[in-house]
């Protein structure tokens, strides 16, 4: 089993995952309208060239999307991707791309749990949370 984030926009999907391959360094592998798609004719002809379904892989892992059809867009709220990252440069680093133009809710910082923890809704209004946690200590 598998588990993939499926992230859901309401028309900025193409220009999202163009972003999120910069900030994490992944790949698009796979990007389809609704237009070249068989949903063509059952959204309006200016949403045609939304996104239907698109893949981005970085390392092992995958990040899916879509731009949901107008009438049912909603506004993600109640979760986060959460990234676990093991080096603290590389999270600093990722936490400063996803907040340009979002909005910072907890700074990147040092935790109990953590070196660096902190939380960003990024400009496409999806939440992330950056996890750096310390290696276990040894007794």
């Amino acid at each position: 089993m598998r588990l993939t984030p499926n992230l859901t926009f309401g028309g900025q999907c193409e220009a999202a995952f163009k972003f999120y391959e910069r900030c994490l360094g992944g790949k698009i592998t796979f990007m389809l309208t609704y237009g070249k798609s068989p949903m063509a004719q059952q959204v309006p002809p200016e949403w045609r060239a939304k996104i239907v379904h698109a893949t981005l892989t970085v390392g092992d892992n995958v990040l899916m999307g879509s731009d949901a059809v107008p009438d049912q867009y909603e506004q993600p709220k109640g979760f986060a991707v959460m990234l676990g990252i093991d080096d603290p440069g590389e999270a600093e680093r990722i936490f400063r791309s996803l907040a340009e133009n979002g909005t910072v809710q907890i700074p990147l910082q040092k935790t109990f749990w953590s070196v660096r923890f902190g939380v960003v809704v990024d400009q496409f209004r999806i939440p992330w949370a950056i996890n750096c946690e310390q290696a276990p200590s040894v007794t």
